[in-house]
């Protein structure tokens, strides 16, 4: 999304030259497959402290993802208008998902309720004690500095209520339909109903709950295949589950995709599942879907509840037979995924539009530079 805000905005610079802005993109990222040269920005990889400081001292506009804490000190130190876009909960949990370990329940929200031994507790699961306690003391940094930032963008309501900070204002991410192909196969005379996931195989991700839920879905004699894209620490074990599942043949694992081989994939592929177990701040691969104009089903948690709104189906969160009686909704009525259709085509349309996205940024830019 970063990328595609400092692409969107360089563009429309050079459309308006009298009120142009010249964007430079700091990432620790390294060079991956594409060329920096291919995009109308500066890219600046991995900066030292030093390169990274002179950057911050000659901007005018300091746009932050997420409160990365060393460019929000030394922006705050020298003064500069500072926006910081919160795409996790980084400044209100020390591991940033508001999800609780062991167990991976959803965090009532320890860190703001002063209850930082059960913090420590938490993500002593994975990191150990001594970084845990490292982690707390960051998170207070963060929100402090947020605190006094010039304004804190959320990308969905949820996550404004789930932060609470001052100066918030709410700013959805905006989807391209450019290289997305609308749906326009119709589904109801088909025989299989396809579903599809794309995400990491994570525990937080819950996809353990979709293969259940499918393999009830075969166990009533319901024709369905699901495609599984993405990758992650749990691939295996997912494997093995489906395995002991017995519906291999009703499933397919891709591997990671991007570009045209994504949306290739995606294409064949009228309803899309988010079973996450966590709260979720927006769920961009739900916002891209819908505007293909795929039919979402989530768990009815966070930011997920409200991207889809009434433009698909929801199920209870961590719960099989929630999601179960979802799918045969579908499955026992096909035409129900084209009207589901229309709907999340027309939401993505109204609430999902690039143009609205980088219009509301620089009319924040603008606001912040006087």
């Amino acid at each position: 999304m970063t990328t595609d805000l400092a692409r969107e905005i360089s563009e429309w610079s050079k459309v308006n030259p009298g009120r142009a802005f010249d964007v430079t993109l700091v990432t620790e990222t390294p060079v991956g497959h594409s060329s920096d040269l291919s995009v109308p920005f500066r890219v600046i990889r991995q900066p030292s402290f030093l390169k990274l400081l002179a950057q911050i001292h000659s901007a005018d506009v300091v746009h932050l993802a997420n409160p990365a804490l060393r460019p929000l000190a030394l922006a705050w130190l020298l003064r500069k208008p500072t926006v910081v876009e919160h795409h996790g909960y980084h400044a209100i949990c020390p591991n940033g998902l508001l999800l609780y370990k062991p167990g991976n329940s959803v965090c009532p929200g320890y860190f703001m309720a002063g209850d930082y031994r059960k913090c420590i507790a938490c993500c002593s699961q994975t990191v150990g004690k001594l970084r845990s306690l490292r982690n707390l003391l960051l998170t207070f940094a963060r929100r402090w500095l947020c605190q006094r930032v010039s304004a804190n963008v959320a990308i969905t309501d949820h996550v404004a209520t789930r932060v609470c900070l001052a100066f918030t204002q709410r700013i959805y991410h905006g989807v391209s339909d450019h290289g997305l192909q609308v749906r326009t196969e119709k589904s109801a005379s088909a025989a299989n109903l396809e579903i599809g996931y794309v995400g990491r195989f994570v525990e937080e991700k819950g996809v353990p709950l979709l293969l259940e839920a499918g393999k009830k879905l075969a166990d009533n004699g319901f024709a369905f295949h699901l495609t599984l894209i993405g990758d992650g620490s749990l691939r295996e074990k997912l494997e093995t589950e489906t395995d002991h599942l017995r519906i291999r043949d009703r499933v397919t694992f891709t591997g990671y995709l991007e570009g045209p081989e994504l949306r290739k994939a995606l294409q064949k592929i009228p309803v899309l599942v988010m079973p996450s177990q966590c709260e979720e701040t927006a769920g961009l691969a739900v916002m891209e879907h819908m505007m293909r104009g795929g039919v979402p089903i989530v768990a009815d948690i966070g930011g997920l509840r409200e991207v889809v709104g009434e433009a698909g189906l929801k199920f209870t969160p961590g719960n099989s037979d929630s999601l179960y009686l979802c799918l045969r909704e579908l499955a026992e009525d096909h035409s129900k995924i084209e009207a589901l259709s229309v709907a999340a085509r027309t939401r993505a349309e109204v609430l999902f539009s690039l143009p609205v996205m980088i219009d509301n940024h620089l009319a924040l830019y603008r606001q912040l530079c006087g």
